[in-house]
């Protein structure tokens, strides 16, 4: 069987590391994500979020201020007419690379995603120059909990 850990610079290794220590038991996503940004030495942190969880985007948001320097920004930034992406389109479009420039123009270290679509969230971590993290996609059907939609199959 071949090594894969070639595959993997100092970079990525020291993130896989630092991964592991920051793991505990009765730990709540949340909690390690602060862990790791703490242990990581980031002082800024980036919020991209979906308009529909701004609530959740808040409470992470007054959970994470007291540590670091936070950033938010909805995904409606830049007021794109939806009818600039699809013909027909009504109101206003979400921009995840505008996220991802606003949040690099804010010079966040790493970058949170919450609730965005698919596709949406795809751009976004292809555009993010900040190491990324998403807490929770978005599931309009289950409550953004996507492990109830095995339930389904």
């Amino acid at each position: 069987m071949d090594s894969y850990i070639g595959l993997y610079n100092r970079d990525d290794l020291n993130t896989m590391k630092l991964a592991q220590t920051c793991k505990s038991t009765g730990a709540s996503r949340i909690e390690e994500i602060k862990r790791f940004a703490i242990q990581a030495g980031y002082k800024k942190i980036g919020i991209a979020y979906c308009v529909s969880v701004s609530k959740y985007a808040e409470l992470l948001e007054d959970y994470l201020k007291d540590t670091f320097e936070v950033i938010k920004i909805d995904c409606r930034c830049g007021k794109i007419p939806s009818s600039e992406f699809v013909s027909g389109g009504k109101g206003l479009s979400c921009n995840p690379a505008g996220q991802a420039k606003i949040l690099e123009e804010n010079d966040t270290d790493f970058n949170i995603v919450m609730g965005l679509c698919l596709g949406h969230d795809i751009i976004f971590n292809n555009k993010s120059k900040a190491p990324t993290t998403t807490l929770f996609v978005k599931d309009r059907t289950n409550n953004h909990n996507t492990i109830e939609g095995f339930n389904n199959l």
